[in-house]
């Protein structure tokens, strides 16, 4: 018998796996928390520091990184890579809670770093709604009610020849019960272009494009409603007229938006973007990457939490094309699960943009296999929330790669 090598995406995937092999229960626990590996990075730990955590991580048998000139002292500074599994990392926050030169305080960001990665389902608060993300990847229908949308779906252009603004409620209805007929689960409802370049949308346009909607979509679907606005003016207008998540692009940078959403009990994207979309493709650079938007992101739910909106309403965005280039947008997408790290449902939006395009050499209409391709490698590496605007190509897509993911059969709303 030709030996196997194992791998697994998850704690479930082993412990089946060593029911299978009918191992005692108090065994399970201990050996699927040995197979739990880790490669933690810490970065400017100073060299005492560093040098402590390495042997400390060498007496429990475990590894750790650091520079070569931070062992002599040259350097005053250094990233430590620790390289461990679940029962040798708690043995070092352990022993780290007793040790000076502040080796307690790496303790207990290691531990929160640990239980947040670990996290695997999410119950997602916003107004009346709560969304359960256990064995289900969640699928937010877009719905643009422009003239410029960068992907050729804006509304307001259908509208404009089938009777104006008399004629684009109707529309608006009829999209939106088209997508949560497909398997929407929230429908995204937005009234300016944030392509790159777009101009801005003046707040009484915006308000009034999103008026005439919201209330009649609050009161005809029991799904939740989410506005993509960046402005505390319109956010006050959709939120008095039912809606239940806000997706700002700017990540709850004004302190207007956090105090709204916190007032209304709503959920929140906090998304990031580096500059502002009529400028954010300009060459955008970074020392990080990865980094600087978890560093970004981190803050940015801190102080959405101290301004009073519940941790549970809210979710988190790398934001793929906004202030990022091909490069970045495939190096986050390789790497999107070290944002799991910060505890929260993780929402993607990649549908038809337009590093697909450049990658493929296709206009947005033709990028639907570009987004599949793309979407199907994020659920495996832990993205909860899809935004899209193929709601039903994208709906069949979700319940094959939650089957396989959680190895349980989905039963498709479309059969219903």
């Amino acid at each position: 018998m030709i030996p196997r090598v194992l791998s697994f995406s998850n704690q479930l995937d082993l412990i089946r796996e060593l029911k299978n092999i009918k191992v005692d229960d108090y065994g399970i626990k201990i050996m699927s928390a040995k197979a739990d590996f880790f490669l933690i990075k810490i970065t400017h730990v100073s060299s005492i520091a560093a040098n402590i955590l390495k042997q400390e991580m060498l007496s429990l048998g475990a590894e750790a990184a650091i520079s070569r000139q931070s062992i002599t002292g040259k350097d005053k500074k250094t990233a430590c890579l620790l390289m461990g599994n679940f029962i040798q990392l708690k043995r070092l926050i352990e022993k780290l809670k007793l040790q000076p030169f502040r080796l307690d305080t790496i303790g207990r960001d290691l531990d929160e770093a640990i239980a947040s990665y670990r996290k695997d389902r999410f119950l997602i608060k916003c107004r009346d709604y709560i969304l359960d993300t256990k064995n289900k990847t969640l699928i937010m229908g877009i719905i643009n009610i422009t003239p410029d949308s960068f992907s050729g779906d804006g509304l307001l252009v259908q509208a404009s020849t089938n009777g104006g603004y008399n004629s684009l409620k109707k529309i608006i209805l009829q999209k939106a019960e088209e997508m949560i007929k497909d398997g929407a689960d929230i429908i995204d409802i937005g009234a300016e272009s944030t392509r790159p370049g777009a101009k801005p949308t003046e707040k009484k346009e915006e308000i009034k494009r999103l008026s005439c909607c919201i209330r009649a979509l609050v009161k005809e679907f029991k799904v939740p409603i989410s506005v993509d606005t960046y402005k505390p003016q319109v956010a006050r207008a959709v939120l008095d007229l039912g809606a239940s998540i806000i997706n700002d692009i700017t990540g709850l940078r004004d302190p207007q938006m956090r105090k709204l959403v916190s007032k209304h009990n709503a959920g929140a994207v906090i998304m990031h973007m580096k500059g502002r979309p009529r400028t954010m493709q300009r060459n955008p650079k970074y020392k990080s990457l990865i980094d600087e938007i978890i560093s970004f992101l981190s803050e940015s739910v801190e102080s959405a939490v101290a301004f009073g909106i519940s941790a549970d309403s809210l979710i988190i965005d790398p934001g793929i094309g906004f202030g990022k280039t091909l490069e970045h947008n495939l190096v986050i997408l390789k790497n999107l699960r070290e944002f799991k790290v910060l505890g929260k449902p993780m929402l993607l939006g990649v549908s038809r943009k337009s590093f697909i395009g450049k990658i493929l050499k296709v206009e947005p209409d033709k990028r639907i296999y570009g987004t599949v391709a793309a979407l199907a490698m994020s659920i495996k590496e832990g993205a909860n929330i899809l935004r899209v605007h193929d709601v039903k190509q994208i709906h069949d897509v979700v319940s094959v790669c939650d089957a396989i993911v959680s190895r349980r059969i989905c039963i498709s709303n479309k059969a219903n």
